[in-house]
């Protein structure tokens, strides 16, 4: 534990000196206002790992992916510039790590948490994955595929629809796209 009772997150790939926000094994907390607290907090942790994509001129967006005793799985930012790989993006990498870190691709009962709104192509890795819930920052309005142009996670025909909680800190996960593409004109 460290000084705020917070226990520190060791697992492979997490960003240096975040600390996991909740002193016991439940999770996600069972009371609303505790749920809110902790997704503000990984949504901070998914942040401080989106703002390394910059150094890179990758689009400014992090993951990561939480197990269901909320263990720190895996950690992902954009990286498609960087490693010149369409399919580099935060969640696929985050998702990528989580499954490494579990040794099987089975997500199940994980939360996964994005800075923005998961494309058509990241909603299909976290559908495959059977990832539990997606706890996203900024909805994405253009190419969203979580219930904002598509809703591929939550399709009536899919076998696996996992919860979506949208608008966590997305004022500031807004605010970071924004003046990243500002910058690219």
């Amino acid at each position: 534990m460290d000084d705020d009772g917070a226990r520190q997150a060791s697992e492979p790939g997490q960003a240096p000196g975040l600390a996991l926000p909740w002193a016991d094994d439940t999770f996600p907390p069972v009371h609303a206002a505790q749920r809110a607290q902790v997704y503000d907090a990984l949504m901070g942790m998914a942040l401080h790992e989106a703002t390394h994509a910059l150094a890179s001129d990758d689009v400014p967006v992090g993951a990561l992916v939480v197990s269901p005793r909320g263990t720190l799985l895996g950690v992902g930012r954009n990286r498609r510039e960087e490693a010149q790989d369409p399919t580099a993006h935060a969640e696929v990498l985050a998702v990528r790590q989580a499954a490494a870190t579990l040794g099987g691709w089975r997500l199940e009962g994980c939360t996964l948490v994005v800075t923005l709104e998961p494309c058509v192509m990241c909603a299909g890795a976290i559908a495959l994955a059977r990832v539990a819930r997606v706890v996203l920052g900024a909805w994405d309005p253009k190419a969203g595929a979580t219930g904002s142009v598509w809703d591929v996670v939550r399709d009536r025909r899919s076998t696996h629809r996992p919860e979506v909680v949208g608008g966590v800190r997305e004022a500031e996960c807004g605010a970071l796209l924004r003046e990243f593409f500002e910058t690219q004109r």
